[in-house]
């Protein structure tokens, strides 16, 4: 089988932050006008008073102290709590495929190759804006790629399972350069309107081309290992047969939801065997990593899990926290790490990206520094 390598990378930031400051005060006015406009149905029992959020409560929670995301006024107006997106005409650029020509538009020009060198385009996140045509094609034609496209769907595992593909066509002898595009708009499937979770997702966009050729400064794919376990646990229920649905329409159950606590249980062990069984495999030790780029979904987490692949309490610099400031951008997390945390390698170097989340799924990928 032909060696693969990862040539170049990119990353689109959208230019709208918010800090926990701002989306705290927008949800505790939400809630002073939800507990006054239900105040009897409060009193009687039949509805119960929301709580207040707070900066402290998010940052302890999560790790996280901020987001991008693609349109903000509407998060931010206690009246909507949600992004205000208009339509766009079919004749325009969707919101995604325009996050993923900028992305890909970087990664093309670290990795020195223009975008008719491109074989095939695939682009995995964890929600598309529409079925069809692909998010994936429009890129294609945007970019004045060949090949073919398509899209794909693996939750916050997204990017390591479109990069096994891209592996398995250009070791096949398929391809040979293949883009994978993770474009985020988390803000559209999060409810703003609940303490649990109104803090948790960011939109960001990332990039990356792989080669059957090595160029200086890439990296080698070693090898790849996938998993995957049925679990209710993080869901998200939108979808076409939302419009026949009678109770569909305003039914909190259609957004993203999760069992936190279940979650953390259940999904920190199989990440933590997952990677050490990958490294097993791959008869490398742990001491040998010199940077993990783990999945940006909570601080907790992945210190947890770092903990427990390295066998020791692991540094900033060896597994890179990227969600302070991005939050938890699904699919494109680990490869945001990854991007800004990869110039200070020296060949020679090993590092594991892994992406994990609903499903479950996880993702993981030895690579090495040429």
């Amino acid at each position: 089988m032909k060696n693969v390598f990862i040539t170049g990378t990119g990353l689109y930031t959208p230019p709208n932050k918010i800090s926990n400051q701002e989306l705290v005060a927008a949800f505790n006015i939400y809630v002073d006008n939800f507990n006054g406009q239900h105040k009897s149905d409060i009193a009687n029992g039949s509805k119960q008073a929301l709580e207040y959020s707070s900066e402290a409560f998010i940052e302890k929670a999560s790790g996280i102290l901020s987001r991008y995301v693609v349109e903000k006024s509407g998060i931010l107006n206690p009246k909507i709590m949600h992004p205000l997106l208009p339509e766009r005409q079919d004749t325009e650029l969707s919101y995604q495929a325009e996050m993923g020509v900028a992305a890909a538009h970087q990664a093309l020009d670290k990795a020195g190759l223009k975008a008719s060198q491109i074989d095939q385009i695939i682009v995995a996140c964890s929600n598309f804006q529409r079925p069809y045509p692909a998010i994936s094609i429009e890129i294609q034609a945007a970019l004045g790629a060949g090949g073919s496209a398509y899209d794909m769907n693996v939750a916050c595992s997204s990017a390591t399972f479109g990069i096994q593909n891209a592996l398995a066509a250009i070791q096949s002898g398929i391809y040979n350069n293949v883009l994978v595009i993770n474009a985020e708009i988390c803000s559209s499937h999060l409810d703003f309107t609940d303490r649990d979770c109104h803090f948790i997702f960011g939109d960001a966009c990332t990039a990356i081309v792989l080669q059957a050729d090595s160029k200086p400064n890439s990296f080698k794919v070693l090898s790849s290992q996938l998993q995957t376990l049925y679990s209710n646990n993080i869901r998200n229920n939108s979808g076409f047969l939302d419009r026949t649905d009678p109770l569909s329409i305003g039914n909190r159950g259609k957004l993203f939801k999760q069992a936190g606590r279940k979650v953390f249980k259940e999904v920190l062990p199989m990440v933590s065997d997952h990677i050490a069984q990958h490294l097993a495999t791959s008869k490398i030790n742990p001491a040998q990593l010199k940077r993990l780029w783990l999945h940006q979904a909570n601080l907790s987490m992945n210190q947890f899990i770092a903990k427990k692949v390295m066998g020791r309490v692991v540094e900033n610099d060896e597994a890179p926290t990227i969600l302070d400031e991005y939050a938890n951008t699904s699919s494109a997390g680990s490869i945001i790490a990854f991007h800004k945390y990869q110039t200070d390698l020296q060949p020679g170097d090993i590092g594991l990206i892994s992406s994990f989340g609903a499903g479950y799924s996880v993702g993981s990928l030895l690579i090495q520094m040429v």
